[in-house]
């Protein structure tokens, strides 16, 4: 059988459809994001935007034809940070409603974290032990420390951030391309609020997941064409993550726009998204990152899948 997920984001919705191999693996059997940034000026209003909930409602319409197409027969459709954080979503869970037969859930930022480490670890090959994840969101920034056990995993961490790419652009950066000021600004809001980490006993490099580390780690290879099999294993050390974010930050937006690996709607967030997966690492005391190209859609895939087979 086949099932869909959605994971409506502060600036991204994603559409997998999936189904279980012969290997019993998930396996994608169709894919895509859009960027509609739900998150837009949410941070200031707390409430979503006509013009951003008009761009999520289209895709979500889109992504309902599409998964039918592809022959899903189960569903599963879930809002994050922006739909936590404000009011005004009636019509995006109307288009939910529309598309998918169900209303969409709003994942808790501790469920959130819990279903992309879930997502996030399958298909890397990770040492034996605990792993760290961390998700950096447009509004949030989950991270979880956790192994698998049997069909789940077990997390002795999660915790969620409000510290993502969009909320710390609309409050903090500022010029273009961004001044030092605005971006020193940014680091220390980042050490302040990343100091009540606890120390983490992980096993190997921490897992980077979304947008922000996908496209950086895009960037970084020089992938004029997105290729997530290059990009899902791929290995980017702090002093890789730095010079990426440092040369993205000295750019002009409509320069930075046109860099290959760089959706140019993502172009005005991916700095302070960059100072973000810095910060993370930092605090993680950790020297390079294992960047996955999976998360919550997966996370929610591998459920639902459990879900429909049971008699």
């Amino acid at each position: 059988m086949r099932v869909a997920t959605v994971d409506i984001g502060t600036n991204t919705v994603i559409l997998l459809v999936a189904e279980r191999g012969p290997d019993g693996r998930v396996r994608a059997v169709h894919q895509e994001a859009r960027i509609t940034r739900l998150g837009q000026g949410v941070d200031a209003t707390r409430r979503l935007h006509p013009d951003a909930v008009a761009r999520t409602c289209e895709a979500l319409r889109e992504y309902a034809e599409a998964a039918k197409t592809h022959g899903a027969t189960a569903f599963d459709v879930v809002g994050t940070s922006a739909m936590r954080d404000a009011a005004g979503a009636e019509p995006v869970q109307a288009a939910v409603a529309q598309g998918f037969g169900k209303a969409a859930r709003i994942l808790s930022g501790d469920e959130e974290a819990t279903t992309t480490f879930l997502g996030a670890i399958s298909g890397l090959a990770l040492p034996d032990g605990p792993a760290a994840v961390y998700d950096i969101g447009g509004g949030s920034t989950e991270i979880a420390v956790g192994e698998r056990q049997g069909d789940g995993v077990a997390l002795a961490y999660k915790k969620s951030f409000d510290v993502g790419s969009v909320r710390l652009t609309e409050r903090h950066v500022t010029g273009d391309p961004p001044s030092e000021a605005s971006l020193q600004k940014v680091r220390d809001v980042l050490r302040e609020v990343l100091a009540e980490l606890p120390k983490l006993a992980f096993a190997g490099a921490p897992v980077g997941v979304a947008g922000t580390m996908t496209t950086l780690a895009a960037v970084h290879l020089g992938l004029r064409t997105y290729d997530g099999d290059r990009v899902h294993g791929a290995r980017m050390t702090l002093a890789d993550l730095r010079a990426v974010v440092t040369r993205l930050a000295h750019m002009p937006l409509a320069e930075r726009s046109g860099v290959a690996g760089l959706d140019p709607k993502r172009a005005d967030v991916i700095v302070a998204g960059g100072l973000v997966a810095e910060a993370v690492l930092a605090a993680l005391g950790a020297s390079e990152a294992v960047v996955s190209d999976r998360g919550v859609r997966w996370g929610l895939a591998e459920a639902l899948l459990r879900r429909e087979a049971r008699p």
